[in-house]
């Protein structure tokens, strides 16, 4: 049978999206295959109640890479951000830290807990600036084997050292930001622990099932400077119609050159024939033939549940099968009657009311007691709440002076030490609520519809393996040339003609849209193989 595309992408999530809107530029003619009735994967909007729209998973857009944006023209296509205050921190005592984007005024900030660490922050700032054009860099590289010895792969490695020769002494700098904790890091610059805190928040906050004092974390403070927000792609910000414009902006770009779109239309085989992806087959049994695959869904879906392991290395395999994925993270989705208040936060607000952005965790003692507690199979007596009002500068998802609150929060691991987790959703649910009666007292009454997803649903709904938004941990063991297998990180596979483009490549989760970036990069490299 003839190949009726030259690619079929399967799964229909951004950076599926994203490596078949390249390649639709790029004149391949490409179908995308997504189980759900809507594209995008975990960067998704959808109704929480009727009349109350609500980003489901992801919740913020502040990774999106501008090239990925500009290169695909997203601002045509819908996709429009709507800036928003910065994020206030609510502290032990009533206390509250905000982080500003001007320099000078998080300075300022930082010295009313420590005035030492306000002056140290001017020279902590200098030095991750340093570093950043090398981490930006590392973002779009297609990671090299280096134990391979065979002469293409000796040369993409010459290739890469030369690129990266001015790195200095950064590399020593990066390196450490591989192998440290993000408290040990922060401790050569500051003394207070709550603004190691603040700045190290995502190492344990993040999506990652670590702690600030997890070794590996520093890697997590460079979330903040491989995003140029100055650009003419715009800032980061509240998605306007919630995260699903991003996606639904994608899908529209990649359409507008050729690029076909089936949903509600799941994947049950891909096919391989004599060692090669040769289409896929649906649930149902419908057949659909192309030259190449692509990957969009897990490693781990890709490799045990679409394909036969018999078809595959046993040293891939293993490699698969062994991926640390165990998630801790959770998320909430609440429809309110009206904004509750909020005495600690509006603090920092004029009008003494809720702000768009805020994040409930009091000292590190508390971050580090909800991971340990996760460690050992329990939901956090006393999760870290990220916490989220988009409806306050995007009025459309709810009705007139009804909000949407989003949070996402930890730690709860998805292998419970007792019990399951359909018995125990509303147990977390009660935890959550205790948190958020702490910083908005009336919260209970002005709640009209609530969505509880405990890792196991995040699994469920988004594929997300053991929940995990990063689709395995991001440390030096699971990154770059290791990411998800050694001889098969730079997103090709085991199987002839069949490529990944997901956040189980390089470099990871969050909705950067690099991995399908790069994915398109490989695949049109390889062109005249499969043409």
């Amino acid at each position: 049978m003839s190949p009726q595309y030259d690619a079929i992408i399967v799964g229909g999530g951004h950076n599926g999206l994203t490596c078949g809107a390249y390649l639709a530029r790029a004149g391949v003619k490409v179908l995308v295959v997504e189980r759900q009735p809507m594209v995008g994967g975990a960067a998704v909007t959808g109704e929480i109640a009727p009349g109350y729209r609500s980003s489901l998973a992801s919740y913020y857009q502040g990774l999106l890479q501008p090239k990925v944006i500009l290169d695909l023209e997203l601002q045509k296509y819908g996709f429009e951000v709507i800036p928003a205050a910065p994020t206030v921190f609510a502290l032990e005592g009533g206390r509250t830290f905000t982080l500003w984007d001007d320099p000078e005024k998080f300075a300022a900030e930082i010295a009313k807990f420590s005035n030492v660490d306000g002056a140290a922050y001017a020279g902590y700032r200098a030095h991750m600036l340093k570093i950043a054009p090398h981490m930006k860099q590392l973002l779009w590289e297609v990671p090299v084997d280096p134990a391979s010895g065979k002469i293409r792969d000796l040369k993409r490695l010459a290739g890469f050292v030369w690129r990266f020769r001015k790195v200095g002494p950064q590399f020593y700098d990066i390196y450490n930001l591989l192998t440290m904790s993000a408290w040990d890091y922060l401790s050569r610059w500051f003394t207070s622990d709550e603004v190691k805190l603040v700045l190290g928040f995502f190492a344990g906050g993040g999506g990652a099932n670590s702690s600030l004092k997890t070794p590996g974390s520093a890697y997590m403070l460079a979330r903040g400077i491989v995003r140029d927000g100055g650009t003419a792609a715009g800032p980061a910000g509240f998605m306007k119609g919630g995260m699903g414009a991003i996606s639904e902006a994608i899908r529209r770009s990649g359409e507008a050159h050729g690029m076909e779109v089936r949903t509600a239309c799941p994947v049950e085989r891909i096919l391989v024939e004599n060692g090669r992806a040769v289409g896929v087959r649906l649930e149902g049994g419908e057949e659909i033939r192309s030259k190449i695959v692509i990957a969009n869904a897990t490693a781990r879906t890709t490799f045990t549940k679409l394909l036969d392991p018999a078809e595959l290395p046993e040293e891939f395999n293993r490699d698969i099968r062994n991926i640390r994925c165990e998630s801790t993270v959770f998320r909430v989705n609440l429809a309110l009657s009206a904004l509750p208040e909020a005495p600690v936060f509006g603090q920092t607000n004029p009008q003494g009311s809720i702000v768009p952005q805020m994040t409930v965790a009091p000292n590190v003692a508390y971050m580090e007691r909800a991971w340990h507690q996760a460690q050992g199979g329990e939901i956090a007596e006393a999760p870290f709440l990220i916490v989220k009002v988009p409806s306050m500068v995007d009025p459309t998802l709810a009705p007139e002076g009804h909000h949407i609150m989003n949070v996402f929060g930890g730690h709860a691991p998805y292998t419970l030490a007792r019990g399951d987790w359909d018995s125990r959703r509303e147990e977390l649910w009660g935890r959550v609520l205790a948190v958020l009666k702490t910083q908005f007292p009336d919260i209970e009454s002005r709640i009209l519809h609530r969505q509880i997803m405990t890792p196991l649903d995040l699994e469920r709904i988004f594929d997300l393996p053991n929940g995990h938004v990063h689709h395995g941990e991001i440390s030096a063991d699971q990154m770059f040339f290791r990411r998800p297998s050694p001889q098969f990180a730079d997103y090709r596979s085991p199987v002839d003609r069949l490529y990944q483009a997901s956040a189980s490549v390089h470099p990871g989760g969050g909705v950067t849209g690099v991995p399908g970036h790069n994915a398109a990069k490989v695949i049109l490299e390889d062109r005249r193989k499969w043409s």
